[in-house]
């Protein structure tokens, strides 16, 4: 929608008058709107995008263009692009009857071109973009991205934007090696258990997160530390001697955040995962 105005000027034997001010108002025969299906994004997957073209006009709208600015964000003399378009991804719909699919440009940015829309239609298209290296994994990342839609029959460009946040949560792996590798009876064994965390939370008590393993064959005299610090049967593990079963008490597993640097550069993001370990040693 947008606000027009005119004055008319007179005048005669040399005097000048003005009429009062008319107002007007041109309606926008084209209304967008642009949605993502997920909240939040975690860096390597896909974030779906749905973008609703509705035409309130009568005549059929055609040879439009929808282009999405994929999040690109200012960086150093160029731009960051932090989604990536998933080639074959896109659906289209008429009034929510399939179409087929639009002729598209994964760029950056995205164009989406040579669209249709019949008179008092809504068009609907979905598609997806992934989050890559480009998009910023700390708990303050956003991304933020525009559609702008424009053709014939628009007076000027449409748009319309939706924003995701990253992901705020731990993601952990965890590793087992054994020392030495070769033993013989009435040795001791040590089980080196390493925690990586690369999400972008830390593991806290509240994850209850913990550790369970069977050793064979069973050891006797354990001795266990959590990075460093000397851990305690029955406080922060519990060892049944008989079956082998070693398991941590739920909470006392603490996993730092992952780190993470942004190449100045070229703007891509690098991790460093938060690290904890646990030692178990004991006799075969």
């Amino acid at each position: 929608m947008a606000i027009f105005s005119n004055q008319a000027t007179l005048t005669y034997n040399g005097n000048t008058t003005n009429s009062n001010i008319a107002y007007g108002e041109i309606l926008d025969v084209l209304a967008v709107t642009k949605t993502a299906v997920e909240g939040s994004y975690t860096p390597g997957n896909l974030v779906t995008y749905v973008v609703t073209l509705r035409n309130t006009g009568a005549g059929t709208l055609s040879g439009l263009t929808v282009t999405d600015d994929l999040g690109g964000y200012t960086f150093g003399s160029g731009t960051a692009y932090p989604l990536t378009y998933e080639d074959g991804s896109i659906l289209a719909f008429i009034n929510g009857a399939p179409q087929s699919a639009p002729a598209v440009t994964a760029g950056p940015p995205l164009v989406i071109s040579g669209l249709t829309i019949p008179g008092s239609s809504d068009m609907v298209l979905v598609y997806q973009a992934r989050a890559n290296a480009f998009a910023d994994p700390t708990v303050e990342g956003t991304i933020a991205n525009t559609v702008t839609v424009s053709g014939d029959g628009l007076s000027a460009p449409v748009t319309s934007s939706a924003s995701v946040s990253a992901d705020i949560a731990p993601t952990l792996t965890i590793s087992k090696s054994i020392t030495p590798a070769q033993v013989v009876d009435n040795d001791r064994v040590t089980y080196t258990f390493v925690i990586q965390n690369s999400g972008n939370d830390a593991v806290t008590a509240a994850d209850s997160a913990a550790i369970s393993d069977i050793f064979d064959p069973v050891l006797t005299a354990l001795t266990v530390t959590f990075d460093g610090v000397a851990w305690t049967e029955g406080g922060q593990y519990n060892y049944d001697a008989a079956t082998g079963l070693f398991t941590t008490v739920p909470g006392q597993l603490l996993v730092p955040a992952a780190t993470y640097t942004q190449n100045p550069t070229t703007g891509e993001y690098s991790l460093t995962p938060g690290i904890a370990t646990l030692v178990v040693t004991g006799t075969i």
